[in-house]
């Protein structure tokens, strides 16, 4: 594995707000239901979670986006819930109704014996994936790995599943804070081990995805979930092989703090289109690069339109470094691929204008 830049650092260079010639884009879920080659190899595989557990099914598909369009960056194909998998809470994906635990964490005996992950030992499948798609890769574009926060993944500890209303997590959170902190203590020193196993890995900047935390009051967002965010940032790897590795922390409906999330110790906040980027970048100064915020129904539509609205998120940002483009979150399965091309086109034709 060579200890040198990618080709193409334009991202990298992007998130610690050096100058580049223009503006990188990735798009979240780049992989994924969209994309028919993803089903095939998906319906290959047996399941979502065999294709995630499968390091060379991940590898074939972290790849195919970037055979398709010019991205700035690969992300490691993955789930956010990998973590509680490991902790032993039976995860499993339920046809159309997403994510499930079989056994969600409810009694207090259970919570007092959680144990931190190690990565080696229970998530080998994804630190041997993360090598092999750097490998693939060839050093052409940077590698990103990513983890759930502590707060996002206590949610499906605890719910058991997803699009809740958040019912149970937060009568823990009211009723019995010190339950709660006892699971992001252990699940906060589980994501920086992973995270640090991934850049070991070869994972050329990391992904904190707080997906949840835009659902929590401000008193709360900074007890139970920045504060454990600040703790993951601080103690991760900054530099591998000689090379920074960047930090880049996406909290969901958290435009309202982001004053606060700049403080985190990330080198990056994702912003989702609910935040206006020029507003947001007036309001972090130079503290953080910003990535961002195409609205991802904006993908459904057509290449017109969707030039267009781009080129809206390009001025909103304006000229200067520190922009990594990219939806205000992942994309739809429902999107024409011809979209996403027209997208990537777009902000690498329109972009430079900016940078000059």
């Amino acid at each position: 594995m060579s200890a040198q830049a990618p080709k193409n650092d334009t991202f990298l260079r992007a998130l610690v707000r050096e100058p580049t010639p223009y503006t990188p884009v990735w798009i979240m879920r780049q992989a994924g239901r969209y994309l028919p080659e993803y089903n095939q190899t998906r319906q290959q595989a047996g399941s979502f979670l065999d294709l995630c557990k499968n390091p060379h099914l991940a590898t074939e598909v972290t790849l195919q986006p970037l055979a398709r369009f010019p991205l700035d960056a690969a992300i490691l194909f993955s789930d956010i819930l990998t973590i509680p998998d490991a902790m032993g809470l039976g995860l499993y994906f339920a046809e159309g109704e997403g994510p499930r635990f079989h056994r969600p964490l409810r009694e207090e005996w259970e919570i007092r014996n959680l144990d931190v992950v190690d990565p080696a030992a229970h998530l080998g499948y994804v630190l041997d994936a993360v090598s092999q798609i750097r490998k693939a890769l060839d050093n052409e574009v940077p590698l990103i790995g990513f983890s759930g926060s502590p707060y996002t993944l206590a949610c499906y500890m605890i719910e058991g599943r997803g699009k809740t209303e958040f019912h149970e997590i937060k009568r823990m959170l009211y009723a019995r804070p010190d339950l709660l902190h006892t699971i992001l203590d252990v699940t906060a020193q589980s994501v920086v081990a992973y995270l640090n196993a991934q850049i070991e890995a070869g994972a050329q900047a990391v992904m904190i995805f707080d997906t949840w935390g835009g659902s929590l009051s401000e008193a709360a967002f900074r007890e139970f979930s920045l504060a454990h965010i600040q703790r993951i940032c601080a103690d991760l790897h900054q530099t591998r092989d000689g090379q920074r590795v960047p930090r880049i922390v996406f909290t969901k409906g958290g435009g309202q703090w982001l004053e606060a999330l700049a403080e985190c110790g990330a080198d990056a906040l994702a912003v989702d289109w609910t935040t206006d980027l020029g507003a947001a970048r007036r309001r972090v100064g130079d503290r953080v690069a910003l990535q961002g915020n195409l609205d991802p129904a904006i993908l459904l539509t057509t290449p017109d339109v969707v030039e267009r609205e781009a080129s809206r998120v390009l001025a909103s940002f304006g000229h200067g470094n520190g922009h990594v483009f990219n939806l205000g979150h992942g994309v739809s399965q429902f999107t024409p691929p011809e979209n996403v091309a027209a997208l990537i086109d777009a902000v690498h034709a329109l972009s430079p204008a900016y940078h000059q």
